[in-house]
């Protein structure tokens, strides 16, 4: 079913619940930069942490590194970022709105009609300077993706973790593009965060390897509660092939403005330990300890968008229910492994005894769930904030607790409500949490 999501709507939940808001707004905002807020730094972390438990913790064979932002320049030279990082753009001669060209179709600006000025190559990457003089001796870059790090510190991590071909090196950080249009909310951004594996195998094994990962891949994003109807596996086409790729396909979303990128996994030969060790001049190459096989290892990449997954997440949750005339409930229907708040404890009036009662139960919960305490306003209105935010169960506390040492659950989904005992609460919900 097509995706039929109101951009403006999602946006305006988003800042309305802290979830995301534009960064800098108070002095009219940055282009292409965001913020996430309280609800929203939740979500994130929830989204990196379920990946790092399915690619790291899952695997033997896989271990972690986080790199500086800023390294040395030779490193984009080798990797062909300096050269090559480019986008093609063009400038409206009328209203000097900017484009990439691959983003407009025709010869005119599609706001104003105007003339457009000939192409021209633009690169994406952020330039600095490190040291006390800004020359061309200190120029420095901050990082267009996580990925060349690891090739570059692929024989210390090997070494220090004591590893065998075939292993991976999985990294989560950001990183910077200066992207000529930043659009569709968080989807293009210029600062943002990439969850990478480079995943090294012997020559002859990487198409066993690349097909395990498609799979694995895939098949997170069904776990964290994605609708697989809204997503795709597209293998590139050979014209879109980098030159050193021996395959790559992308895991597609289908967003309210098409279907778009998630997640591209590469075959990427043995590129990038080639190029570093010939701009470096150290070995790359790889002698397994037992078989004394000496090669240099090829790669298989998993490269993720964790802004483009949070995006992900609440476009295919956001749901509006009409339930009653002028009655209209937005719902986000997040998988509980991924709720910002996985339950909510609410007493059901503003009374010591019951506020008591509630506060013990979120003390308790709190070490198993990502728990919220609310005792503002009316019940129902204490639902549909929860409902607002994804919030999959509230846990409420109403005089009959004192007499039966039992609350009421009610379900966000469906909105029923269940009486369960005050000792049966945490079981029941770690059940549910489980992923």
């Amino acid at each position: 079913m097509k995706n039929t999501v109101d951009m403006e709507k999602l946006v305006s939940l988003c800042k309305r619940r802290g979830i995301i808001f534009q960064s800098s707004e108070i002095y009219g905002g940055m282009n292409g930069c965001w913020d996430f807020g309280p609800v929203g730094c939740e979500l994130k972390r929830k989204v990196k942490d379920l990946w790092w438990k399915d690619v790291v913790q899952h695997h033997d064979n896989v271990v972690g590194m986080d790199a500086s932002i800023i390294m040395h320049p030779r490193i984009w030279e080798a990797s062909g970022h300096v050269a090559n990082f480019k986008d093609v753009m063009v400038d409206c001669k009328e209203c000097k709105r900017r484009y990439r060209i691959d983003h407009v179709e025709g010869d005119c600006c599609p706001e104003c009609g105007g003339e457009f000025t000939e192409p021209r190559d633009f690169n994406l990457m952020f330039k600095t300077y490190v040291g006390a003089v800004a020359d061309d001796a200190s120029v420095a870059y901050l990082r267009p993706e996580t990925a060349q790090a690891i090739f570059a510190q692929f024989l210390t991590v090997l070494n220090s973790s004591r590893q065998r071909v075939p292993f991976g090196i999985a990294q989560i950080g950001k990183s910077f593009r200066n992207e000529i249009t930043p659009r569709n909310f968080i989807f293009r951004s210029r600062e943002f965060e990439q969850m990478e594996l480079e995943f090294f195998v012997e020559p002859g094994t990487d198409e066993d390897w690349n097909n395990y990962w498609v799979e694995r891949r895939i098949k997170w994003y069904h776990k964290i509660g994605i609708k697989p109807e809204r997503l795709r596996i597209r293998p590139h086409e050979k014209d879109e092939l980098a030159h050193y790729a021996k395959s790559c396909v992308d895991i597609e979303y289908e967003f309210p403005f098409g279907w778009q990128e998630l997640e591209g996994i590469a075959n990427r030969s043995d590129f990038d330990l080639s190029q570093h060790q010939e701009f470096s001049g150290k070995k790359m190459n790889y002698r397994d300890p037992i078989t004394g096989k000496d090669f240099i290892p090829w790669v298989i990449e998993t490269s993720a968008g964790v802004d483009r997954i949070v995006l992900t997440v609440l476009a295919d949750a956001y749901e509006e229910q009409f339930l009653a005339e002028d009655d209209t409930r937005v719902v986000l229907h997040l998988a509980p492994c991924v709720a910002p708040v996985q339950v909510a404890i609410f007493p059901l009036f503003k009374k010591p005894q019951l506020q008591e009662v509630a506060k013990k139960i979120e003390e308790n919960l709190r070490k198993h769930a990502l728990t919220s305490y609310d005792e503002i306003g009316s019940i129902g209105k204490r639902y549909r904030r929860q409902d607002e935010i994804g919030t999959p169960f509230c846990v409420t506390v109403d005089y009959e607790t004192l007499e039966d040492n039992a609350v009421t659950i009610r379900f966000r989904d469906s909105m029923e409500q269940e009486r369960i005992s005050l000792d049966r609460i945490v079981s029941f919900i770690s059940e549910q949490l489980d992923f």
